[in-house]
This record gives structure tokens, C-alpha cells and sequence, in this order.
């Protein structure tokens, strides 16, 4: 009789029982921890929102700024093409007043259009329109336009003689330059006419 083998069968293809893998700790925050992260997210967002309105306050600021003096700017000069148009007409009521005067001041013809002038004058100048002093004064670009140059020895060089047209200010705003005749040195003269020559 043949022995039993009495062990028991082995299963080469049995696997190993599977290992634990070590669970890691998640760290978990306190509720403290959790206030202070969102006291400080708020605080952050607070600034933010701060910063921001200083900067939308300030823009506007500047903005309320140049609207009123556009609104002042506007004030001040809206009369200004209107007055350019009527500026032809006073000087031709001036040419009339000057040529009248040598024929006779006592013409009552003569003293309603120096009254007109006058009254004309003085609308203009409660708009703020004040007519340029030249004879005398030192030529400047930003005032005068120089039509012709003369010598002379009686006067300093760049100096106005003569008034061609009348210049005007409407506030401080240079709205027509004044057309001038200005004083040269008897050496420049002699300069730009050799310069004319050449």
C-alpha cells in the first residue's frame, strides 16, 4: 500500500498577501488657523478695493478740475469769433475818426461816428478786449508782426515807430497780433540791403 502524502498542496501560482501602504497625514487646520487665513484674505481684498477707490477719487478729481476751468475757458473766449469779425469795422470807424478830424471836428456828422466808436469801444471792452500799447514799446514776436524796418538814429534798434494795425488782447489771450513798422540801426539797414543786392 502506497504511502499519503499528507502535506498539503502548495499553489505555486499563489500571490503574496498585499501590503499595507502607509496613509500619510493629511495636517488638518484648526478652526483658529482657518479665521486667521480668511482674516487675512479680507484684510488683502480690503486694501485692494481701497487703493483702487483713492485712484477712481483722485481721476475724478482731476477730471471736475478740467471740466471747470473748460467751462471758464469757455466763458472767457466764447465772444472771441465774434469779436475777430467786429475788429475790421473799428478800424475802419478809426481810419474814418482820423481822416474827419483834419477836415473838421465840429461836423456833427463827425461827432456821431466818434460817438459810435466810442460806444463801441467801450462793449468791447466790458467783453474783456483791450487794444495792444505798440509806439515805443520793444518788438515781440508773440504780440507784433513786423511789416517794414527803418532806420533810425532817434530811437533804439527793435524799437516800434508806427502802428499799421491795432493788436488786441480779449483777457489775457492774444486774439490779433498788431501789424508795426520797427527801428533798425543805420548798420543793419546797410546789412539787409546788401543782402537784398546779393
Amino acid at each position: 500500500m502506497e504511502e499519503q502524502n499528507t502535506e498539503p498542496a502548495t499553489n505555486e501560482h499563489q500571490t503574496a498577501p498585499p501590503q499595507e501602504i502607509p496613509q500619510q497625514e493629511i495636517p488638518v487646520k484648526s478652526e483658529l488657523e482657518i479665521a486667521i487665513d480668511k482674516i487675512a484674505e479680507l484684510e488683502s481684498a480690503v486694501a485692494s478695493h481701497k487703493d483702487l477707490l483713492l485712484r477712481k477719487a483722485a481721476e475724478f478729481e482731476n477730471y471736475k478740475r478740467r471740466t471747470e476751468q473748460n467751462s471758464i475757458n469757455f466763458a472767457k473766449y466764447a465772444s472771441e469769433n465774434i469779436i475777430l469779425e467786429l475788429l475790421p469795422i473799428i478800424d475802419d470807424l478809426s481810419r474814418s475818426l482820423k481822416s474827419g478830424k483834419e477836415k473838421s471836428e465840429d461836423d456833427p456828422f463827425y461827432k456821431g461816428v466818434e460817438l459810435i466808436f466810442s460806444k463801441f469801444n467801450r462793449i468791447l471792452e466790458s467783453q474783456g478786449v483791450k487794444v495792444m500799447e505798440t509806439i515805443g514799446k520793444e518788438f515781440n514776436v508773440d504780440f507784433h508782426d513786423v511789416m517794414m524796418q527803418v532806420p533810425r538814429t532817434d530811437v533804439a534798434p527793435h524799437v516800434i515807430v508806427e502802428e499799421i494795425e491795432k493788436g488786441y488782447f480779449l483777457n489775457d489771450k492774444v486774439i490779433r497780433h498788431a501789424k508795426v513798422v520797427v527801428a533798425t540801426s543805420l548798420s543793419e539797414s546797410a546789412e539787409q540791403s546788401e543782402e537784398v543786392k546779393n
